[in-house]
C-alpha cells in the first residue's frame, strides 16, 4: 500500500470507451478543488464526458460539471 503525505482519499475514474482506470491522491476537497484536479488530470487525457456517475449524488455531479465548462 502506498502511503503519501497528506493525501488521504483517493479519486478512481474509469473510461468505459478504453477500459482504463484512473487513480488520484488527493485530500477531501469541495467541488472547485476537485473539478480542478480532474481537468489537471482526466480531462487533459479525454476531453468531454459522455456520461458521469457517481455515489455522490446528481447534485455534486451537475456542480462538478458547471466547474468544468
Amino acid at each position: 500500500m502506498l502511503i503519501v503525505a497528506g493525501k488521504d482519499t483517493i479519486l478512481v475514474v474509469y473510461n468505459r470507451l478504453f477500459k482504463m482506470t484512473y487513480f488520484v491522491t488527493m485530500e477531501r476537497m469541495l467541488t472547485k478543488g476537485l473539478a480542478k484536479l480532474f481537468r489537471d488530470n482526466i480531462w487533459k487525457l479525454h476531453k468531454l464526458l459522455e456520461s458521469m456517475v457517481s455515489d455522490k449524488g446528481l447534485q455534486f455531479v451537475v456542480e462538478l460539471t458547471k466547474e468544468l465548462n
